[in-house]
């Protein structure tokens, strides 16, 4: 009677082999499941981030905008006409914005539209690893 026990608790190698691959393709599930827990935490936490961002953006634009109004104001009462004190400030702004223009030109235009090194490193690699004829 022993030996039908024995060979009850005993398991064939399939079986164990299935069982240990039910196991792996389970922890693998799980693993799965974690990242994508993990990373929805992350993606949230970016979103509320970049809206924080976006939003001292406006906040910052629109004190530029007083800036420049309590500016042109400042002129105002320097004694200048109030036409006068606001063209003065959209000159300079027109003036920066030009300057930006060229300087951004200038970058663009020094861009040399390729990746040279990268270009130069694959024929490298492919000239050392291609047999001498």
């Amino acid at each position: 009677m022993t030996s039908q026990n024995d060979e009850a608790l005993e398991r064939t190698l399939g079986q164990l082999v299935a069982d240990a691959t039910h196991d792996i393709s389970s922890i693998v599930r799980s693993e799965v499941a974690l990242a994508k827990a993990e990373l929805t935490a992350d993606a949230k936490k970016a979103g509320a981030g970049a809206g924080m961002f976006a939003t001292a953006g406006i906040l910052a634009f629109l004190a530029l905008i007083l800036l420049l109004i309590s500016a042109a104001y400042g002129l105002v009462a320097a004694g200048l006409a109030p036409w006068a004190a606001f063209l003065i400030v959209a000159g300079v702004l027109l003036v920066i914005g030009v300057i930006l223009v060229l300087a951004g030109k200038h970058n663009i235009g020094s861009l040399k539209g390729k990746p040279e090194r990268a270009i130069k490193s694959a024929q490298d690699t492919i000239a050392a690893v291609r047999p001498s004829s």
